[in-house]
């Protein structure tokens, strides 16, 4: 969340009515209480505007766009918290759920809308294509609850553009926006303002946090208190957790403490309070907090940010947490969460106290323990006794329990993850560790949510990898990214993409020497090219590729290739050249051993006869085809294989073994489907 949450705990008795005694706004039935202080006054009118006649209605026009909510404050002032109670009041006639997402970055960066787009999709079964371009995700967004009645609770606006491009084409749906002033370019926009709380609801909140006994012994005091902190939550919770520290200082010296210095925001003030009532190494692992990606922070990334012990990292954690200098997250383990009210502020308390080469050291040691837990996280996936040894060898505080285990983990450190990447890279000084993060990553995202899965994180971590080669200059690293990148654009259709990234990740090869790339991407450049229908440039580039192959005499890449050179032939109507190429890979794969491999090739060879004529031979070769599959135990090849032999039969003219075949492969198939469909019958 973007403030501090006003809601901390069940409602008290005197937050029932307002300070003029009216009663708050009707919740519906469905809504569980909640510990929601005070807005009595911001939530009925939210809730009018919900219901209220929109411009497009009054002109007599149907809505064709979903309303928009704007709640508006500054960070601190429970405009957050206030969204999201309204949300909880209403999400009972939303059918389709509440989708969130955060607009702008702990650092104050804007996130791009294609990112944000596709976070509110991961709830959606309708997720753009990884790397689609920068309109694509909104347009998916919006095409995708076209149809729904859903809520968007979008956080931390700072531009109408952000959210405009993200509001759905339904007039049935809901958006409620967080930002701090206007959207200016909205249309129909509904703002409601938040300033401070109203002084009753701010002492109830304050005694929440340090009892009723101070404040009953001072209520004046703790008044003063609520109007010193202009009725900011996030500030009376600081102040709260300040005095709640402090047992033996009384309220009213808070209040003079705070009286004497007048210059600075309430937040401010009290959060140098409480940053100068501390310790100094605790302090400083405070101010540190400013450089955890996306906020979140464990006791492993606070020990290693301020290079103490994880248990003591834990202990002020938990300190922190019952300050509110920091927010529980639900996680597997301990996670906490930097309010966004309060990081702009630590991190110019951190740009004030520490040296510049203090905060690189202190973030190197954080992406050096990240590098160490996905490490530890890649490995907890793995089997088998060379796995368990591996784990066995990590200190105790790095081993994860089990793959589920490590797999939670992941999934709930992504965000943070992704981030610490993004920072690594944007440093520029770090390279030799954001390359050493980005790799674990890959391997971890492919170990535990596999290659489709994670193509979109995958996508972005390639991108990080290009930035950081090209600007070291490491040729072989850049091919490696461009490969990988367009392999990912041509899974999801964007060949010609694909082949642009194949062509510059070939150039990059050669400048590198690398001569794996180099083969790579020949071969890569000819499926591209065979994909787009150019049947004789796949010919030449997989003949290219081949060369490479035989001259390093990698015998099983060769035996590959010539498969796929045979199929470029054939699929342009070459059958002969389809034929030369056939036994020149059947060949190949005999030496190596392939059994399955060879099965293959001989079922493709007697193909090949077919379209020159030769069924005698192609009946001859595809009964070899059939003994090799059986070899191989593989039955579904080799059902392919009978399927394939019946239709040689019929056009011999002997309907009857034909028949006898198919029946095999029946058997042998069930429900599932022939490994050449569509090629057993006759053409």
């Amino acid at each position: 969340m973007t403030d501090q949450a006003v809601d901390t705990g069940s409602r008290a008795p005197e937050a029932a009515r307002t300070p003029s005694g009216e009663p708050p706004a009707p919740a519906p039935s469905s809504a569980p209480p909640s510990g929601f202080l005070g807005r009595t006054r911001e939530l009925r009118e939210l809730l009018a505007d919900i219901e209220r006649a929109g411009l497009n209605t009054l002109a007599g026009r149907k809505d064709p766009r979903a309303r928009v909510l704007l709640v508006a404050g500054r960070p601190g002032a429970g405009r957050t918290a206030l969204a999201g109670e309204l949300v909880r009041l209403v999400a009972g006639r939303y059918p389709d759920g509440v989708l969130r997402a955060r607009l702008t970055e702990p650092g104050g960066d804007p996130v791009p809308t294609a990112t944000a787009a596709r976070r509110l999709l991961e709830a959606l079964p309708a997720a753009p294509p990884p790397g689609a371009g920068e309109d694509e995700p909104a347009e998916a967004l919006r095409a995708a609850l076209a149809t729904r009645k859903a809520v968007l609770l979008l956080d931390d606006a700072t531009e109408a553009e952000q959210v405009d491009e993200l509001v759905p084409d339904s007039p049935d749906c809901l958006v409620v926006a967080v930002s701090r002033g206007p959207l200016t370019g909205i249309p129909d926009v509904r703002p409601c303002v938040v300033g401070g709380l109203d002084v009753r609801s701010a002492v109830d909140l304050l005694t929440r946090r340090i009892g009723p006994v101070r404040v009953t012994v001072d209520p004046c005091a703790a008044q003063q208190l609520a109007e010193e902190c202009h009725g900011e939550p996030a500030t009376l919770l600081l102040a709260g957790g300040w005095l709640a520290d402090r047992p033996e200082v009384a309220v009213a010296d808070l209040v003079a403490q705070l009286r004497a210095d007048p210059g600075a925001g309430p937040l401010d003030r009290m959060l140098g309070l409480v940053h100068d009532g501390l310790p100094a190494a605790v302090a400083r692992m405070l101010r540190l907090f400013s450089l955890a990606p996306a906020g979140l922070v464990d006791p492993h990334g606070a020990s290693a940010l301020a290079g103490c012990s994880p248990q003591a990292a834990a202990e002020a954690l938990e300190k922190f947490d019952g300050l509110a200098l920091l927010r529980r997250v639900p996680a597997s383990g301990p996670l906490y969460e930097v309010p966004g009210c309060l990081h702009p502020l630590l991190s110019a308390l951190a740009a004030r106290l520490d040296r510049p080469d203090e905060l690189r050291l202190a973030r190197a040691r954080m992406l050096e323990r990240t590098v160490r837990v996905l490490y530890a996280c890649r490995i907890a996936a793995g089997s088998g006794e060379a796995a368990r040894a591996r784990q066995q060898a990590l200190p105790r505080a790095l081993r994860f329990a089990g793959p589920q285990e490590a797999a939670a983990w992941l999934d709930e450190r992504r965000t943070a993850l992704l981030s610490a990447a993004r920072l690594a890279v944007a440093d520029g000084q770090l390279d030799t560790l954001a390359r050493r993060l980005m790799s674990q990553l890959v391997r971890a995202l492919i170990a535990h949510v596999g290659t489709e899965e994670a193509a979109d994180d995958l996508y972005d971590v390639h991108r990080l990898v290009l930035d950081v080669a090209e600007r070291r200059g490491l040729a072989r690293e850049k091919a490696a990214a461009l490969l990988n990148l367009a392999d990912l654009d041509a899974r999801t259709g964007r060949t010609a993409e694909a082949l642009t990234r194949y062509r510059a990740a070939l150039d990059a090869a050669r400048e590198g020497a690398d001569p794996y790339a180099v083969g790579r991407a020949m071969e890569s450049l000819g499926g591209a090219h065979q994909e787009l229908g150019d049947l004789d440039r796949a010919a030449d580039w997989y003949g290219r590729a081949l060369a490479e192959r035989l001259a390093r005499d990698q015998r099983a890449d060769a035996a590959r290739l010539y498969g796929r050179i045979a199929t470029a032939h054939a699929r342009a109507g070459r059958h002969k050249e389809a034929l030369r190429h056939w036994r020149a890979a059947l060949t190949e794969h005999r030496r190596g051993g392939d059994v399955p491999a060879c099965a293959r090739a001989l079922g493709e060879l007697a193909h090949a006869q077919e379209h020159t004529g030769r069924f005698e031979e192609a009946l001859r070769t595809c009964r070899e085809a059939v003994a090799w599959a059986r070899r191989a135990g593989d039955e579904r090849l080799e059902a392919g294989l009978h399927l394939r032999l019946a239709g040689t039969l019929e056009r011999l003219g002997d309907p009857a073994a034909a028949r006898l075949h198919r029946e095999t492969a029946g058997r042998m198939l069930g429900d599932g489907p022939s490994p050449w469909p569509g090629r057993g019958r006759g053409r």
